[in-house]
């Protein structure tokens, strides 16, 4: 059916105007684009308006075709514009904006909290995180965001060697470091010279850490060459690190360029003895060193006459220990000279060291002009026996001891009774230790006045003493007597005269020691006995003495029954006390 004029006339007006969708109009308003105004067409004259309808050699269905086609074509191109500028806008909103990326504090925090650790911007601690090579990667990139970091620990994890050099490239970012720990990370002979070259960076160190690093041995030069003069380094530990000779004269070298150093620890090195003589020759270009850990270090006679030369150039020395250097007995004698002139002196371990007879004659009147002494350690040296009378009766002299070890010396009753009355001067006495020490068992009644006194006392080892029944009544007494009120560690272990009545006596006045947190009753190694009346005596008083976290019950046979009570009793009684049998 043809159409009208009116129509046809109705249908170009409509084509020379096409209408604008809804949806193009949404698009341009979200492309933020501002729509050009169309070019107004020109009003056709009277004349062609008149002959509009007329065919002139064309159809019109032709014309129609024509434009139909060229709207469509337009459609499509604009169609094509429009996801194209669609594709573009979402493409842009899945790039991650500069506010929407994680900052460097927020990476550092996801992982600190990615290794179960509290995020703190001046104390990296990752001891024991099974740290992995790539978390080593890791830590070095979020450096750069931790410009206020002062300590570094990354100490038992094994991965770390051989991975040093990618943390210590990154190092300068933290030049506020002061302190580096890497104890037993397995380290190599590369990360030893990385960790020697950030010595040029990290120029605020003050503590360096690298015990238990059996690789450094033979090695230490390649750090400690890039020591420089002025060095900031207090404190140096390379304990167990399988030192040679030679690394001990590299040690003594660099004592020269680090003059802060206030702590020295080489401790469990064999072979460092060796070169000592030469390392105490330089200890004087540390005049301020205040503690000296030598133990185990495989010291001679002569390396101990070299050492007491040194000492006259250590007044400020706190700590001094030279213990399990077997080798050194006999030699005291000969080199305590400049041990009495250490009067800030406060802890002194000579335990296992094969004092003989003739050094603890010495000895005896060297120690007790050290007034500032807090700790002395002479246990384990078995050849002391009768001739310690003078010295623990000097020990009156000594009011600041705070801790008396002198376990496995073959002390008599003499000399308990030399320390019982010494005893009596020593207010603040926390810590003694009498153990395997035979003579002890039957007369603790001659400590009887010092126990009454030491009312600081807060650990008391009496394990291998051959104690009886006579010796737990009057411990239990003293404490029913308002004495041993601060008492938290009681060994009585290895004790196996003690009757079963005994316990039950000791058992029954147990529950007077309230501050109590361990207590070890376990017989001797080659032993075994059944646990008798008294464990019942045992779990009650346990439920008096509320600090208390572990027995030590080693060979004592329970039954079923009290086997089933103990495994109940913290469920029972809320408690979570190791038990140990």
């Amino acid at each position: 059916m043809e159409k009208t004029d009116d129509q046809n006339c109705q249908d170009r007006h409509e084509e020379d105007n096409p209408k604008s969708s809804p949806f193009d109009f949404v698009m341009k308003q979200f492309q933020g684009k501002k729509c050009a105004p169309e070019k107004s067409k020109e009003k056709p004259s009277a004349i062609k308006q008149f002959f509009k309808g007329f065919d002139f050699g064309k159809s019109e269905g032709k014309d129609r075709r024509e434009i139909e086609e060229t709207e469509i074509n337009n459609a499509e191109a604009d169609d094509q514009s429009e996801k194209q500028d669609l594709s573009v806008e979402d493409g842009l909103s899945h790039l991650p904006s500069e506010a929407e990326s994680p900052s460097g504090e927020q990476r550092f925090n996801q992982f600190m909290e990615k290794l179960g650790k509290k995020p703190n911007s001046k104390n990296l601690d990752l001891n024991n995180c099974a740290l992995s090579a790539a978390d080593i990667t890791e830590l070095a990139s979020l450096l750069p965001f931790l410009p206020e970091l002062e300590e570094i620990s990354l100490s038992w994890n094994g991965c770390v060697g051989g991975t040093l050099k990618a943390l210590t490239v990154h190092l300068h970012h933290v030049n506020l470091l002061k302190v580096l720990r890497l104890n037993n990370c397995r380290l190599t002979a590369e990360d030893v010279i990385s960790l020697g070259e950030a010595f040029e960076i990290v120029s605020q160190l003050e503590e360096l850490d690298l015990s238990w690093n059996s690789n450094i041995g033979g090695k230490l030069s390649l750090l400690t060459k890039k020591l420089q003069e002025g060095c900031k380094l207090k404190c140096l530990k390379i304990t167990d690190c399988s030192l040679t000779a030679k690394d001990g004269e590299s040690l003594a070298e660099i004592l020269n360029v680090i003059p802060n150093l206030e702590v020295l620890d080489v401790s469990i090195n064999k072979n460092i003895g060796c070169s000592m003589k030469v390392i105490a020759q330089d200890l004087k270009n540390v005049p301020g060193l205040k503690e000296l850990n030598l133990h185990m270090c495989g010291l001679k006679q002569d390396s101990l006459q070299g050492l007491d030369t040194a000492l006259q150039h250590l007044a400020e020395l706190r700590k001094l220990d030279i213990s399990c250097n077997r080798e050194i007995g006999g030699g005291f004698k000969t080199s305590t000279a400049h041990l009495a002139s250490l009067k800030n002196l406060e802890v002194l371990d000579l335990h296992q060291c094969c004092i003989t007879e003739e050094d603890m004659t010495v000895l005896s009147q060297v120690i007790p002009l050290l007034s500032s002494l807090q700790e002395l350690n002479l246990s384990s040296n078995k050849n002391v026996g009768l001739s310690s009378d003078p010295l623990l009766g000097r020990l009156r002299f000594l009011p600041k001891l705070r801790s008396v070890t002198i376990s496995n010396c073959g002390l008599g009753e003499e000399s308990l009774s030399s320390l019982a009355e010494a005893a009596l001067h020593l207010p603040e006495l926390e810590i003694l230790d009498l153990s395997w020490n035979k003579c002890v068992g039957g007369n603790l009644k001659l400590l009887l006045g010092a126990l009454k006194l030491a009312t600081e006392i807060q650990v008391l080892r009496l394990s291998s003493c051959n104690l009886v029944a006579e010796d737990l009544a009057l411990l239990t007494s003293l404490r029913q007597d308002g004495h041993l009120a601060r008492l938290q560690k009681l060994d009585l272990s290895y004790n196996n005269n003690i009757s079963d009545e005994g316990w039950a006596v000791f058992c029954q006045g147990l529950g007077a020691f309230k501050e109590l947190s361990e207590l070890d009753v376990s017989l001797r190694p080659s032993s075994c006995r059944d646990c008798g009346l008294w464990f019942r005596e045992l779990l009650a008083a346990l439920t008096q003495l509320p600090a208390l976290a572990e027995l030590g019950m080693q060979r004592w046979a329970l039954s079923e029954s009290q086997r089933k009570q103990m495994e109940g009793f913290n469920q029972d009684n809320r408690r979570n006390i190791r038990f140990d049998c």
